[in-house]
């Protein structure tokens, strides 16, 4: 992308991160209650949690992260080309001569 389109993708990558981490954290949320029967994922302090299953939420939340995350940008950006990209209509101007 040349500089003018760096620019103006910046609030597009900005609100796609937003809007990444919000879905993110939904899939986590959806994932965790299928696999452990708990509404809430074990916070790292907490002593009813043994450190196993605190450290395999942690790997797990990371994971769900990164890859919608990348998976939000990734498709935002092809988004935001095609959208950049796409072909213009002649002008009026330019069909009348």
């Amino acid at each position: 992308m040349t500089g003018a389109l760096k620019i103006a993708y910046k609030p597009v990558g900005l609100l796609s991160g937003v809007v990444g981490g919000i879905l993110a954290s939904q899939v986590f949320g959806l994932i965790w209650k299928r696999i452990s029967d708990e509404d809430e994922t074990p916070a790292p302090l907490s002593e009813d949690y043994g450190t196993r299953e605190v450290l395999f939420a942690a790997a797990l939340q990371g994971a769900v992260f990164g890859l919608v995350k990348a998976a939000v940008d990734r498709y935002g950006m092809k988004g935001f080309r095609r959208f950049v990209d796409k072909p213009r209509p002649p002008s009026s101007a330019a069909v009348a001569r």
